[in-house]
């Protein structure tokens, strides 16, 4: 049979008999893996906990090399999430990772967790953003991941904000295609008096509301989760939030995607206490503050241009030590390890009033 000839087709019970051996060999080499994964493990020697074992330059390494071996059917993203949840199944053979998040159960955050580390962790849902930081910081959660920007509302300033006192370091970054619902325990659009949800959320879909629910209420809370708690106490409210909410409160999907941008993403960081080795694709994020003179801001970025390096981002941030003083949040290409970016760190520390390494970590894969 020539390369391009299509095999004889088989009948139902020779097909089903064909997919049965090859999940077979699918179980026995996941079995295989995980037991070499146990032999890494050994090879590291004593250590305590699952974050000993976890490099997410690794990680990454190997999802990438999924990427690029797909040949279809399936899609990237399915694929990268098989080998995900394997790689997370895998891991929990220590121990699993502890990984804290903007709670309670059913928000965006903790989706991103679950695409990013796969369902093999034990999540630590926490009432805000500033006690996920502090329960990384204590070692009671050993990863954090918080939402840091929104693709139609912009940067999420609780979060950046608290990394100008904040010893943790960024470790990575998710982005997650944001899919927002309107969520009740009616089925009657024109019962809603009053909606509940994350003021980002409310942002993302203003336009939605403004031409359907005009005159309804809105009301800001902590989370598109505690909206829906919220929401499941009363016929005339609804919550904005994700279907997983909507599962998890018990509450009927009234309206879907009601998100004014189709592309709306949101993306997140994942925080810990150390930095990682460089993954081969990587970003850089720094916090620096200018010396009050004229020209400082200029000075400052001249040696990353200098050096060949893109910035991806540059925001500004009150510094909160005197009046109309500023930090500047900077995102560059490459790791601290790389010469390049070492060099340009070095130049522009010796004009800075301050240069803090925030983190280097790989970029978000899909």
């Amino acid at each position: 049979m020539n390369a391009d000839e299509q095999p004889p087709p088989l009948d139902l019970v020779q097909t089903r008999a064909r997919i049965d051996a090859i999940d077979r060999d699918i179980q026995q080499l996941i079995a295989e893996r995980a037991r070499w994964a146990q032999q890494v493990g050994r090879a590291k020697g004593e250590l305590k906990a699952a974050v000993d074992y976890y490099r997410p330059e690794r990680e990454a390494q190997v999802l990438r090399m999924v990427v690029d071996r797909n040949a279809g059917p399936l899609s990237n993203e399915e694929m990268v999430r098989l080998f995900r949840e394997i790689m997370s199944a895998c891991l929990a053979q220590q121990e699993p990772l502890k990984i804290g998040f903007l709670g309670p159960e059913g928000t965006f955050s903790q989706q991103a967790v679950l695409k990013h580390f796969g369902h093999s962790i034990k999540g630590l849902p926490l009432a805000t953003i500033d006690e996920v930081f502090q329960e990384v910081a204590a070692g009671s959660a050993d990863f954090g991941v918080v939402p840091i920007e929104n693709s139609s509302e912009g940067t999420v300033n609780s979060s950046l904000d608290l990394f100008v006192t904040s010893p943790l370091k960024i470790c990575g970054e998710i982005e997650l295609r944001v899919h927002q619902h309107l969520l009740s325990r009616t089925t009657r659009l024109e019962d809603i008096e009053r909606v509940y949800s994350h003021p980002q959320s409310l942002g993302q879909c203003k336009a939605w509301l403004r031409a359907n629910l005009p005159k309804a209420e809105r009301i800001p809370v902590s989370s598109n989760a505690e909206a829906a708690r919220r929401a499941r106490t009363a016929d005339d409210a609804a919550a904005i939030a994700g279907e997983t909410a909507a599962h998890i409160y018990g509450l009927k999907v009234l309206a879907r995607q009601i998100e004014d941008r189709p592309d709306n993403t949101t993306r997140f960081f994942v925080i810990g206490r150390e930095l990682f080795p460089p993954s081969g694709h990587d970003k850089t994020s720094l916090l620096m503050s200018v010396k009050d003179k004229p020209g400082a801001l200029y000075e400052l970025l001249t040696p990353f241009a200098d050096q060949g390096l893109s910035m991806t981002k540059i925001e500004s941030r009150p510094a909160r030590t005197g009046k109309w003083e500023y930090v500047f949040f900077v995102e560059i290409e490459g790791h601290v390890a790389d010469v390049r970016v070492a060099a340009a760190i070095e130049l522009a520390s010796a004009r800075a009033a301050e240069v803090k390494v925030l983190g280097s970590y790989p970029v978000a894969l899909l």
